[in-house]
Protein backbone atom coordinates (compact mmCIF):
# COMPACT_ATOMS: atom_id res chain seq x y z
CA UNK A 1 0.00 0.00 0.00
CA UNK A 2 1.07 3.25 -0.60
CA UNK A 3 1.73 6.01 1.91
CA UNK A 4 -0.67 8.25 0.18
CA UNK A 5 -3.50 5.52 0.39
CA UNK A 6 -2.97 5.28 4.32
CA UNK A 7 -6.51 6.15 5.95
CA UNK A 8 -5.76 7.81 9.10
CA UNK A 9 -8.84 5.88 11.45
CA UNK A 10 -8.74 8.22 14.14
CA UNK A 11 -9.11 11.05 12.09
CA UNK A 12 -11.79 9.79 9.85
CA UNK A 13 -13.65 9.21 13.56
CA UNK A 14 -12.70 12.49 14.54
CA UNK A 15 -10.91 10.83 17.59
CA UNK A 16 -7.72 10.40 19.59
CA UNK A 17 -5.44 7.56 19.29
CA UNK A 18 -5.81 7.43 23.15
CA UNK A 19 -9.96 7.10 22.77
CA UNK A 20 -11.62 4.57 24.91
CA UNK A 21 -14.01 1.71 23.09
CA UNK A 22 -17.11 4.10 24.47
CA UNK A 23 -15.97 7.49 22.46
CA UNK A 24 -15.26 5.54 19.43
CA UNK A 25 -18.47 4.17 19.41
CA UNK A 26 -19.97 7.57 20.38
CA UNK A 27 -18.24 9.08 17.44
CA UNK A 28 -19.10 6.52 15.40
CA UNK A 29 -22.93 6.70 15.80
CA UNK A 30 -22.58 10.54 15.30
CA UNK A 31 -20.97 10.21 12.26
CA UNK A 32 -23.17 7.46 10.83
CA UNK A 33 -26.27 9.45 11.51
CA UNK A 34 -24.68 12.55 9.27
CA UNK A 35 -23.50 10.50 6.72
CA UNK A 36 -26.60 7.70 6.27
CA UNK A 37 -27.48 7.42 2.72
CA UNK A 38 -30.83 8.19 3.96
CA UNK A 39 -30.27 11.37 5.12
CA UNK A 40 -28.58 12.29 1.88
CA UNK A 41 -29.91 10.66 -1.07
CA UNK A 42 -27.95 11.07 -4.14
CA UNK A 43 -24.85 12.48 -2.41
CA UNK A 44 -21.75 10.37 -3.50
CA UNK A 45 -19.17 12.14 -1.46
CA UNK A 46 -21.51 11.81 1.77
CA UNK A 47 -21.78 7.71 0.52
CA UNK A 48 -18.43 7.66 0.36
CA UNK A 49 -17.65 9.17 3.86
CA UNK A 50 -20.08 6.77 5.17
CA UNK A 51 -18.49 3.83 3.72
CA UNK A 52 -15.23 5.21 5.19
CA UNK A 53 -16.98 5.81 9.05
CA UNK A 54 -17.83 2.06 8.85
CA UNK A 55 -14.97 0.87 7.66
CA UNK A 56 -13.24 2.91 10.52
CA UNK A 57 -15.61 1.49 12.94
CA UNK A 58 -14.79 -1.92 12.03
CA UNK A 59 -11.18 -1.37 12.91
CA UNK A 60 -11.05 -0.08 15.84
CA UNK A 61 -13.91 -1.19 17.29
CA UNK A 62 -11.90 -4.50 17.49
CA UNK A 63 -8.94 -4.94 19.93
CA UNK A 64 -7.36 -6.78 17.59
CA UNK A 65 -7.66 -5.18 14.56
CA UNK A 66 -6.74 -1.72 16.46
CA UNK A 67 -4.10 -3.30 18.13
CA UNK A 68 -2.15 -3.89 14.74
CA UNK A 69 -3.58 -0.62 13.25
CA UNK A 70 -1.97 1.30 15.87
CA UNK A 71 1.74 -0.60 15.76
CA UNK A 72 2.46 -1.03 12.03
CA UNK A 73 -0.06 1.66 10.27
CA UNK A 74 -0.50 1.26 6.61
CA UNK A 75 0.71 -2.04 6.83
CA UNK A 76 -1.70 -3.64 9.63
CA UNK A 77 -3.53 -6.01 7.45
CA UNK A 78 -0.24 -7.75 6.42
CA UNK A 79 0.15 -8.45 9.83
CA UNK A 80 -3.10 -10.55 10.11
CA UNK A 81 -1.97 -12.84 7.10
CA UNK A 82 1.72 -13.06 8.92
CA UNK A 83 3.67 -10.79 7.03
CA UNK A 84 5.24 -8.68 9.92
CA UNK A 85 5.88 -10.41 13.29
CA UNK A 86 3.80 -9.62 16.58
CA UNK A 87 4.69 -6.83 18.95
CA UNK A 88 3.29 -5.79 22.70
CA UNK A 89 0.14 -4.86 22.36
CA UNK A 90 -1.15 -1.73 23.48
CA UNK A 91 -3.60 -0.91 26.59
CA UNK A 92 -7.23 -1.37 25.28
CA UNK A 93 -8.98 0.25 28.64
CA UNK A 94 -10.37 -2.51 29.78
CA UNK A 95 -12.56 -3.21 26.83
CA UNK A 96 -13.61 -6.95 26.67
CA UNK A 97 -15.03 -8.16 23.08
CA UNK A 98 -14.67 -11.63 22.99
CA UNK A 99 -18.20 -11.41 25.06
CA UNK A 100 -19.48 -10.88 21.47
CA UNK A 101 -20.02 -13.76 19.29
CA UNK A 102 -19.54 -11.83 16.25
CA UNK A 103 -19.06 -8.06 14.93
CA UNK A 104 -23.15 -8.20 13.86
CA UNK A 105 -23.63 -9.10 17.83
CA UNK A 106 -21.89 -6.13 19.09
CA UNK A 107 -23.83 -3.77 16.21
CA UNK A 108 -27.28 -5.79 17.87
CA UNK A 109 -25.87 -4.10 21.20
CA UNK A 110 -24.59 -0.17 19.48
CA UNK A 111 -27.73 0.15 17.75
CA UNK A 112 -30.24 -1.27 20.43
CA UNK A 113 -31.40 -4.85 19.28
CA UNK A 114 -32.15 -7.34 21.52
CA UNK A 115 -31.11 -10.58 19.56
CA UNK A 116 -29.40 -13.03 21.58
CA UNK A 117 -25.30 -12.66 21.16
CA UNK A 118 -24.79 -16.69 20.43
CA UNK A 119 -24.94 -18.09 17.28
CA UNK A 120 -25.05 -16.73 13.82
CA UNK A 121 -27.12 -13.45 13.43
CA UNK A 122 -27.89 -11.25 10.68
CA UNK A 123 -30.33 -8.08 10.29
CA UNK A 124 -32.08 -5.96 8.14
CA UNK A 125 -32.74 -2.33 7.65
CA UNK A 126 -36.42 -2.17 6.12
CA UNK A 127 -36.82 1.58 4.77
CA UNK A 128 -40.45 2.80 4.37
CA UNK A 129 -40.68 5.53 2.40
CA UNK A 130 -41.89 6.13 -1.68
CA UNK A 131 -38.71 6.12 -3.29
CA UNK A 132 -35.47 3.75 -2.72
CA UNK A 133 -33.54 4.76 -0.68
CA UNK A 134 -36.08 5.25 2.26
CA UNK A 135 -35.92 8.21 4.68
CA UNK A 136 -33.97 8.05 7.98
CA UNK A 137 -35.70 8.93 11.36
CA UNK A 138 -32.44 7.87 13.59
CA UNK A 139 -30.54 4.94 14.53
CA UNK A 140 -33.49 3.87 16.95
CA UNK A 141 -35.60 3.69 13.54
CA UNK A 142 -33.73 0.50 12.50
CA UNK A 143 -35.79 -2.51 12.11
CA UNK A 144 -33.47 -5.39 13.30
CA UNK A 145 -34.94 -8.97 12.25
CA UNK A 146 -32.77 -12.70 11.77
CA UNK A 147 -33.04 -13.00 8.09
CA UNK A 148 -30.21 -15.69 7.45
CA UNK A 149 -26.44 -15.68 7.05
CA UNK A 150 -24.59 -12.06 6.06
CA UNK A 151 -26.13 -8.69 6.61
CA UNK A 152 -27.90 -7.59 3.66
CA UNK A 153 -30.15 -4.12 3.41
CA UNK A 154 -33.86 -4.29 1.89
CA UNK A 155 -35.02 -0.96 0.39
CA UNK A 156 -39.17 -0.11 -0.03
CA UNK A 157 -40.17 2.26 -2.67
CA UNK A 158 -43.99 3.03 -3.27
CA UNK A 159 -45.44 2.78 -7.22
CA UNK A 160 -48.87 4.39 -8.21
CA UNK A 161 -51.06 2.62 -10.53
CA UNK A 162 -53.90 3.50 -12.23
CA UNK A 163 -56.90 0.93 -12.02
CA UNK A 164 -56.35 0.19 -15.80
CA UNK A 165 -52.29 -1.02 -14.66
CA UNK A 166 -53.35 -2.52 -11.41
CA UNK A 167 -56.82 -4.57 -13.38
CA UNK A 168 -54.77 -5.61 -16.49
CA UNK A 169 -51.21 -6.13 -14.87
CA UNK A 170 -48.33 -3.97 -15.93
CA UNK A 171 -44.22 -3.72 -17.13
CA UNK A 172 -42.96 -0.29 -15.56
CA UNK A 173 -39.04 0.49 -15.54
CA UNK A 174 -37.08 1.88 -12.89
CA UNK A 175 -34.18 3.98 -12.37
CA UNK A 176 -31.79 2.85 -9.39
CA UNK A 177 -28.75 5.22 -9.27
CA UNK A 178 -26.95 4.00 -13.12
CA UNK A 179 -29.12 0.40 -13.22
CA UNK A 180 -32.37 0.28 -14.86
CA UNK A 181 -34.87 -2.13 -14.02
CA UNK A 182 -38.51 -3.63 -15.52
CA UNK A 183 -40.52 -5.45 -13.04
CA UNK A 184 -44.00 -6.82 -13.75
CA UNK A 185 -46.56 -6.11 -11.42
CA UNK A 186 -49.13 -9.40 -12.02
CA UNK A 187 -53.02 -8.72 -12.65
CA UNK A 188 -54.61 -7.61 -9.55
CA UNK A 189 -52.80 -5.61 -7.68
CA UNK A 190 -54.49 -3.20 -5.09
CA UNK A 191 -53.22 -0.47 -2.70
CA UNK A 192 -51.16 -2.03 -0.01
CA UNK A 193 -50.02 -5.10 -2.12
CA UNK A 194 -46.18 -5.21 -1.66
CA UNK A 195 -44.19 -7.06 -4.87
CA UNK A 196 -40.68 -8.75 -4.07
CA UNK A 197 -37.95 -7.89 -6.27
CA UNK A 198 -34.55 -9.41 -5.13
CA UNK A 199 -31.19 -8.15 -5.40
CA UNK A 200 -32.47 -4.62 -5.84
CA UNK A 201 -32.28 -3.16 -2.39
CA UNK A 202 -29.44 -0.85 -0.68
CA UNK A 203 -25.97 -2.11 -0.99
CA UNK A 204 -24.67 -2.87 2.55
CA UNK A 205 -21.26 -0.46 2.88
CA UNK A 206 -20.09 -3.46 5.61
CA UNK A 207 -20.65 -6.60 3.68
CA UNK A 208 -21.29 -5.49 -0.12
CA UNK A 209 -23.83 -7.56 -0.06
CA UNK A 210 -27.61 -6.68 -1.74
CA UNK A 211 -31.02 -6.42 -0.31
CA UNK A 212 -34.23 -6.45 -2.24
CA UNK A 213 -36.69 -3.52 -3.15
CA UNK A 214 -39.92 -4.32 -1.90
CA UNK A 215 -42.39 -2.29 -3.88
CA UNK A 216 -45.73 -1.42 -2.51
CA UNK A 217 -48.61 -0.83 -4.45
CA UNK A 218 -51.15 3.13 -4.12
CA UNK A 219 -53.97 2.99 -6.95
CA UNK A 220 -54.61 6.32 -8.01
CA UNK A 221 -58.14 6.92 -7.43
CA UNK A 222 -60.71 6.38 -10.30
CA UNK A 223 -63.66 8.85 -11.29
CA UNK A 224 -66.08 5.61 -11.08
CA UNK A 225 -64.88 2.75 -9.42
CA UNK A 226 -63.56 1.57 -5.83
CA UNK A 227 -62.35 -1.42 -4.34
CA UNK A 228 -63.62 -3.30 -1.15
CA UNK A 229 -62.04 -6.20 -0.87
CA UNK A 230 -62.09 -8.43 -3.94
CA UNK A 231 -65.15 -6.60 -5.26
CA UNK A 232 -65.34 -3.27 -7.39
CA UNK A 233 -68.11 -1.29 -6.35
CA UNK A 234 -69.71 1.96 -7.76
CA UNK A 235 -72.52 3.89 -7.47
CA UNK A 236 -75.47 4.37 -10.58
CA UNK A 237 -78.00 7.33 -10.37
CA UNK A 238 -81.54 6.34 -11.87
CA UNK A 239 -84.45 8.32 -11.71
CA UNK A 240 -87.92 8.33 -9.50
CA UNK A 241 -90.37 6.66 -12.07
CA UNK A 242 -86.95 3.78 -13.04
CA UNK A 243 -86.88 3.39 -9.01
CA UNK A 244 -90.69 2.77 -9.45
CA UNK A 245 -91.24 0.68 -12.36
CA UNK A 246 -88.44 -0.81 -12.95
CA UNK A 247 -86.31 -0.41 -15.72
CA UNK A 248 -82.97 -1.89 -17.80
CA UNK A 249 -79.82 0.23 -17.47
CA UNK A 250 -76.24 0.10 -18.76
CA UNK A 251 -73.98 0.26 -16.24
CA UNK A 252 -69.85 0.27 -17.25
CA UNK A 253 -67.72 -2.80 -16.06
CA UNK A 254 -63.97 -3.41 -16.72
CA UNK A 255 -65.16 -5.28 -19.71
CA UNK A 256 -67.61 -2.95 -21.06
CA UNK A 257 -71.34 -1.52 -20.57
CA UNK A 258 -73.99 -4.42 -19.24
CA UNK A 259 -77.18 -4.21 -19.46
CA UNK A 260 -78.26 -4.42 -15.38
CA UNK A 261 -82.39 -4.86 -15.18
CA UNK A 262 -83.79 -2.90 -12.25
CA UNK A 263 -86.66 -4.33 -10.26
CA UNK A 264 -89.43 -2.49 -9.59
CA UNK A 265 -89.53 -0.84 -6.50
CA UNK A 266 -85.88 -0.70 -5.97
CA UNK A 267 -84.76 1.95 -2.58
CA UNK A 268 -82.37 4.48 -2.83
CA UNK A 269 -78.59 2.50 -1.37
CA UNK A 270 -79.25 -1.01 -2.32
CA UNK A 271 -76.58 -2.84 -4.54
CA UNK A 272 -77.00 -4.91 -7.39
CA UNK A 273 -74.61 -8.05 -7.21
CA UNK A 274 -72.78 -8.14 -10.78
CA UNK A 275 -70.73 -11.76 -10.58
CA UNK A 276 -67.72 -12.08 -11.81
CA UNK A 277 -67.37 -8.55 -13.06
CA UNK A 278 -65.04 -7.24 -9.75
CA UNK A 279 -61.41 -7.76 -9.42
CA UNK A 280 -59.00 -10.32 -10.43
CA UNK A 281 -58.27 -12.73 -7.94
CA UNK A 282 -54.38 -13.77 -6.83
CA UNK A 283 -55.96 -17.57 -6.84
CA UNK A 284 -57.56 -17.14 -10.15
CA UNK A 285 -60.93 -15.81 -11.21
CA UNK A 286 -62.60 -12.46 -10.19
CA UNK A 287 -64.87 -10.77 -7.46
CA UNK A 288 -68.08 -9.57 -8.54
CA UNK A 289 -69.10 -5.76 -8.88
CA UNK A 290 -71.58 -3.95 -6.63
CA UNK A 291 -73.30 -1.56 -8.05
CA UNK A 292 -74.97 0.88 -5.31
CA UNK A 293 -77.91 2.70 -7.20
CA UNK A 294 -79.06 6.35 -5.69
CA UNK A 295 -82.41 7.88 -6.71
CA UNK A 296 -81.69 11.31 -7.97
CA UNK A 297 -84.91 13.34 -8.72
CA UNK A 298 -84.37 16.04 -11.65
CA UNK A 299 -83.68 19.56 -10.55
CA UNK A 300 -84.85 21.60 -13.61
CA UNK A 301 -88.22 19.97 -14.68
CA UNK A 302 -90.33 20.92 -17.59
CA UNK A 303 -93.54 22.80 -17.40
CA UNK A 304 -95.08 19.71 -18.55
CA UNK A 305 -92.92 17.58 -15.75
CA UNK A 306 -93.94 19.44 -13.01
CA UNK A 307 -97.90 19.45 -13.78
CA UNK A 308 -97.59 15.43 -13.84
CA UNK A 309 -95.55 15.34 -11.34
CA UNK A 310 -98.24 16.98 -9.10
CA UNK A 311 -100.67 15.27 -10.27
CA UNK A 312 -98.80 11.87 -9.44
CA UNK A 313 -98.00 13.66 -5.84
CA UNK A 314 -102.34 14.48 -5.49
CA UNK A 315 -102.82 10.68 -6.25
CA UNK A 316 -100.31 9.43 -4.79
CA UNK A 317 -101.76 7.11 -1.95
CA UNK A 318 -98.38 5.69 -0.74
CA UNK A 319 -96.91 7.32 2.51
CA UNK A 320 -93.27 5.87 2.76
CA UNK A 321 -93.38 7.74 6.88
CA UNK A 322 -96.69 6.60 8.06
CA UNK A 323 -94.94 4.16 10.37
CA UNK A 324 -93.47 7.53 12.04
CA UNK A 325 -96.56 8.33 13.77
CA UNK A 326 -96.04 5.33 16.30
CA UNK A 327 -92.61 6.46 17.24
CA UNK A 328 -92.17 7.68 21.14
CA UNK A 329 -89.34 7.60 23.39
Amino acid sequence: MAATDFKDYYSILGISKTASPEEIKQAFRKLARKYHPDVNPGNKQAEANFKEVNEAYEVLSDPDKRKKYDQYGQYWKQVGEGGFPGSASPDMGGFDFSQYGSFNDFLNELFGGAAPRTGRQSYSYRTSTGRPGGSYGGFNDFGFQDVGAGAVQDSEAVISLTFAEAFAGVQKRFSLGNETIEVRIPAGAKTGTRLRVRGKGQVNPMTQQRGDLYLKIELQPHSFFQIEGDNLVCEVLITPDEATLGAAIDVPTPDGNVNVKLPAGVRSGQSLRLRGKGWPLAKGGRGDQMVKVAIAPPKDLTPQEREYYEKLRAIRTYNPRSHLAQVKL
